[in-house]
């Protein structure tokens, strides 16, 4: 979380008022993040990912979030960040045994091993971990996936969930999977039998219908590839009639398309290309 500045300050009423400048942030809504596209909650898994491996591997050494809840997020700028650091903290659990090393969740537990410097291995990552797959990779990775990706996806989620991998494995998985995405990204499509009349620098301002997952809550807004997968995506609604690809693209590079009802209406727009689906 960017901080930007803080003031300290020893009042009567208060003494020892620390306060911080940060920037602001949306409040992480659940529910809101299950209605958004999949690239956008990968991105947000991924975000996570780096925060994990951060604290992982901290200035300060391993630190653990004691409250790792999705209101203790925000996201800023499509990027998961931590707000509020009250209940973290640096120190790994002592131990005499492997048995005092027992991490206790509401879905199962888990036993650690006991270093010789007797200490607790990695307790406070593999909690960190933990909670990433409860409260977010459980939800946000696996719904409505790219097939391609779904096996990578499953790998992560399982890994996380059973505690068979680390922190720093779990990071290692992600750089992979933005390459791998190419395949979600170059997606292969159908040969389409619909033909459609390209009308360069034009768009159509109305005739919308809602679609889900869409970037626009009033509109059918999608990311495609390329114009062989905006035409499969408007093949697919019988509502659609039309299509307009913008300059717009998604933070992997997907194109953002409007997809439309009709094409009574076309104003020039210098930015935009309209294709038309043909009738006999």
């Amino acid at each position: 979380f960017q901080l930007y500045g803080y003031c300290y300050q020893d009042s009567n009423d208060i003494p020892d008022t620390l306060t911080t400048i940060t920037e602001l942030g949306s409040p992480l809504e659940m529910i809101q993040l299950l209605q958004t596209s999949w690239e956008d909650r990968f991105r947000i898994c991924l975000s996570l990912v780096r925060l994990l491996h951060y604290l992982a591997h901290s200035p300060l050494g391993s630190v653990t979030l004691l409250d790792f809840r999705p209101r203790q997020f925000v996201i800023v700028d499509g990027e998961l960040k931590v707000t509020d650091l009250d209940d973290a903290s640096i120190e790994e659990s002592s131990c005499t045994s492997n048995s005092d090393c027992f991490m206790e969740f509401p879905a199962r537990n888990f036993t650690l091993p006991c270093s010789v410097e007797g200490r607790c291995q990695s307790m406070n990552e593999k909690r960190n971990l933990y909670n990433a797959y409860r409260f977010f990779f459980t939800y946000l990775l696996p719904h409505s996936a790219p097939a391609s990706l779904r096996p990578l996806l499953d790998k992560i989620v399982n890994a996380t969930g059973n505690h068979t991998e680390c922190g720093n494995a779990i990071y290692l998985f992600f750089p992979p999977s933005l390459s791998v995405s190419s395949e979600f990204t170059q997606k292969r499509v159908k040969s389409a039998n619909t033909k459609y009349r390209r009308v360069p620098e034009a768009f159509i301002p109305d005739e919308n219908y809602r679609c889900w997952p869409s970037y626009h809550h009033k509109g059918c807004l999608l990311s495609v590839f390329d114009v062989n997968e905006a035409i499969e995506i408007c093949d697919s609604y019988s509502q659609c009639k039309a299509f307009v690809l913008t300059n717009q693209t998604t933070w992997t590079g997907r194109q953002l398309v409007f997809f439309k009802t009709a094409s009574n209406h076309i104003m020039p727009d210098p930015d935009k290309i309209t294709y038309v689906k043909v009738t006999d």
